[in-house]
């Protein structure tokens, strides 16, 4: 019998891509970051299919992104809600990464749909640092083999 690390790639993106490679899952994600929990409101938002969305927020709690509660309203029977756990808020630096992208190479004529604010509506993007502080332009970061990787990685 295969053990985890006989079936699970070793390359972090790769496996980050099994949870996340599908656009309603990404998607998903970002109706949760704009306040919805519940399955309706995914619904709603998105006009994702029923049994696609039910099958994407599977997923998503399995992976440990979302956390599955429940409630009851009255008259109604019990239902569950979705809510991110701390993995899947660190998924906001994510989206804000792909959001950068796609109005830097995939602008439309609105503009962007969503900013990123600090606290006092300042603008914030997501950057290379090192560990010394210094902000890098992405021409002067360079992807090397890690320590899980193959020789071909």
């Amino acid at each position: 019998m295969p053990n985890a690390s006989d079936t699970q790639p070793r390359c972090s993106i790769a496996r980050t891509m099994q949870v996340l490679g599908e656009k309603w899952t990404v998607l998903i994600v970002r109706s949760a970051f704009q306040g919805d929990s519940r399955f309706s409101e995914f619904r709603d938002r998105l006009g994702v299919p029923t049994d696609v969305l039910s099958a994407r927020l599977t997923t998503l709690v399995d992976a440990g992104i979302f956390e599955r509660r429940s409630y009851k309203e009255a008259g109604s029977r019990e239902r569950s809600s979705y809510h991110l756990t701390e993995a899947g808020s660190e998924l906001k630096k994510v989206l804000a990464a792909l959001s950068e992208w796609g109005t830097a190479h995939r602008a439309s004529e609105f503009g962007p749909s969503a900013l990123y604010v600090d606290q006092n509506s300042d603008e914030v993007s997501v950057e290379f640092v090192s560990a010394s502080g210094v902000t890098l332009d992405c021409v002067d970061v360079t992807m090397i083999p890690g320590p899980g990787a193959t020789t071909t990685w």
